[in-house]
This record gives C-alpha cells, structure tokens and sequence, in this order.
C-alpha cells in the first residue's frame, strides 16, 4: 500500500500538461535598442521640462522687474499699476542675447492729476539692461472726453471740449471785421508728430455776435490753415504723435517713440513745439 502511495505521488508531481495542450509563455527582457532609447530619451525629456520651468520663472520674475521698475521711476501725477508681458518662445535665451525681442505694457485704469486713462504700449528691441535705449515704442491712450478737458485746453477756447463722431467741437472768440464774433466750431483732428491739427468744418455764431456770415467766419478760421494744437507738451520729450481717433465722448491717441531709455528722467521730461 505504502508503494502504491508513493508511486501515486511520483506521477502527480511528475505530471506533464496533455499532449497538444497550450505551451507556458516564455518571459522575455526588453529589446536592447529599446533600453537604450529610454536611457537617452528620459534624461533628455527631464531636461526639457526643467528649462521649461526655470524659463516661466524666469519671464515671471523678468515681468515683474520691469514693471516695478516704470512704476518706480512715474512722476508724481500719474498712478498706475503696470503689468507687463514679454513675448518670444524663449525668455532665458533672449535675456543671454541681451534683449527682449517684444515687450507687452498695460496701465488700463491710469490716472494723470487725477483724470482716468488707458495706457498700453508695444516696445520692440527692449534690452535687459534696462539703462539702455529701447529700440521702439507704440503706445494708445484711450481718454475720455471728461479726462480730456481736465488734462488739455486748446488756446483761446472757451468752456470743455466736446468729442463727437470724428470731430471735437469748442467754442471761442475772433474779431471779424472789427467785430468780436462769439461761435461754436466742431473740427477734425490730424496726427502731425509733436502737434495735432485741428481743422474746422462746421461753425454756429453765438447769440448776441449779430448777423454774421457763417462762411466769412469759417474762411477766419481757417485763413492761416489748421490750428495747430501743441501735444508735446503733454508728453516725455521725443514721443510723437502718429494718430488720432475720435468717437462720441472718447477719443484714443496712437503715440510712438524710437530709441529712448524708459527712466526716471524720460518720464518727467516734457517736449515741446519750438
């Protein structure tokens, strides 16, 4: 009995799978090439992400120097909080070339003694020495008919200006045949660097200026061509005036400059029309 229950155990441990039965899978190691490929490729794909990182943090901490730095160096009379965006694919290979290639400012609740505007500029060639002068600028101001009254006056106007569909209108006084004429003048307005042209279209005599003929007083107004009215002195040295656009109680003013530094002197300089 003691056989038979050895030579039982002896088969069953001893047993082979059936004759035509599926076979055992074979483990097999990865191929070498593939091993070799994720040695190279891992640490490469691990570089990348650290550059890609330490390149954000540094467009960051770029971003906000630079904006610290204009608010800084801002006179007096304006307030605004500054962001700035640096654009181009790479700001860490920009910063070792020595300067960013474009360069995004918004301020879009400035204020200038006190009257609210919207700045935004564009700048191009901005070094990273911010010593250094920027290559070029374009910049709008969007500024209210409110704003504007409080911040310009057109010489020998009276009472606010008014902002209407591609025309502003004042109103003023001229002496016409020896008579002083009181009228209300709407004009359009044209970039001309450090000016704005203003030229009148359509004129109404004030009540009281007796019996005076419309025509004579636009050919007055216009004897000497479009008044010009002095921006300069409303902006840093050197910035010029390139266009004007006039809507209902807003007008939006396109400004460009051209290798200036953005430092405390630029921004407390005025220019002028001499």
């Amino acid at each position: 009995m003691s056989d038979q229950r050895d030579q039982s155990t002896e088969v069953l441990s001893g047993a082979q799978p059936p004759a035509g039965g599926p076979a055992a899978p074979e483990r097999r190691g990865r191929p070498r090439w593939l091993k070799t490929l994720l040695w190279i490729v891992i640490p490469v794909v691990v570089v990348v992400l650290l550059l890609v990182v330490a390149d954000a943090v540094t467009r960051a901490v770029a971003e906000q120097r630079v904006a610290a730095e204009i608010e800084k160096n801002l006179p007096s009379s304006v307030k605004a909080d500054v962001t700035v965006h640096i654009g181009g694919f790479s700001v860490l290979a920009q910063f070792l070339e020595g300067s960013f290639s474009d360069v995004d400012l918004a301020a879009p609740h400035a204020t200038v003694n006190g009257a609210p505007l919207s700045a935004a500029i564009h700048a191009t060639g901005v070094p990273a020495d911010l010593s250094k002068p920027i290559q070029s600028a374009t910049g709008t101001l969007t500024i209210s008919q409110d704003s504007l009254n409080k911040l310009v006056t057109i010489p020998g106007a009276k009472g606010d200006i008014t902002l209407g569909d591609g025309v502003l209108g004042y109103d003023g006084s001229i002496d016409l045949l020896g008579l002083p004429v009181d009228y209300t003048v709407s004009a359009t307005a044209k970039a001309n660097g450090t000016t704005v042209l203003l030229t009148p279209g359509k004129a109404s005599v004030s009540a009281g200026s007796g019996n005076v003929s419309i025509t004579k007083l636009i050919q007055a107004l216009t004897a000497s061509g479009p008044f010009p009215l002095c921006a300069a002195q409303y902006l840093p040295d050197g910035v010029q005036v390139s266009d004007i656009h006039v809507t209902p109680n807003r007008a939006t003013v396109t400004l460009t400059a051209s290798n200036f530094v953005m430092d405390e002197k630029f921004l407390h300089s005025k220019g002028s029309c001499s």
